[in-house]
């Protein structure tokens, strides 16, 4: 699976992409958020408060409970404004 992480969440986690294999209890997005926080600090203060994390599975608007796979590519960023 390839995560990739925009704006502050990149600065937090110090990487702007990587490529992981979570374990098979990994199903959703939320599933997903759990697991990337227990990889170390970075990653558990960028996901310290999803109400301001906003995430695309395969360049799609998801909500959380969006479910995942091996093969997706999952992005989370913060809320976009328009202008």
């Amino acid at each position: 699976m390839k995560v990739l992480y925009f704006a502050w969440l990149r600065t937090r986690t110090g990487v702007g992409e990587e490529t992981v294999s979570p374990p098979a209890d990994v199903r959703t997005v939320a599933d997903l958020i759990e697991w990337l926080k227990r990889r170390g600090p970075g990653h558990a203060e960028a996901f310290a408060d999803l109400a301001v994390v906003r995430v695309a599975v395969n360049q799609d608007y998801a909500a959380f409970s969006e479910r995942v796979s091996p093969d997706d590519e999952v992005a989370f960023f913060p809320p976009v404004t328009g202008g």
